[in-house]
């Protein structure tokens, strides 16, 4: 029996969140979900899970400063980090891949199989 690998969410917007978390459950993941970078900088320190999806864009604190203070714990730094955001711009997939994001995928161009396959890949 192999051990289930955990995936913490962390996305504000909470039906996107539940529907993804269900996929990635019926895929043998067991999933976390924190609606705002606070909380899952703090869950992501504390359950130590095997992935991290994030959004960008949410109230309390945002992606981009989450990423930057989980890579300076050092609980933090290898855990694999998949963005998922609405944000479509160079700029920004080059800024989150130069903070340690190993995948950054825009949510309207991805389908849900499109980001299970992305962290199946990134978890083999």
């Amino acid at each position: 029996m192999s051990i289930k690998k955990k995936i913490l969410i962390i996305d504000d917007e909470v039906f996107l969140a539940n529907v993804l978390s269900e996929q990635l459950a019926q895929e043998g993941y067991v999933c976390d979900i924190a609606g705002d970078g606070r909380e899952g900088l703090e869950k992501s320190l504390s359950i130590n899970p095997d992935l991290i999806i994030l959004d960008l864009i949410m109230p309390v604190m945002d992606g981009f400063t989450m990423i930057e203070r989980l890579r300076a714990d050092n609980r933090g730094k290898k855990i694999p980090v998949i963005v998922l955001s609405n944000i479509n711009n160079a700029k920004t997939v080059e800024e989150m891949r130069s903070k340690g994001a190993q995948e950054y995928l825009v949510k309207v161009n991805n389908s849900l199989t499109d980001i299970v396959a992305a962290v199946s890949k990134l978890l083999k």
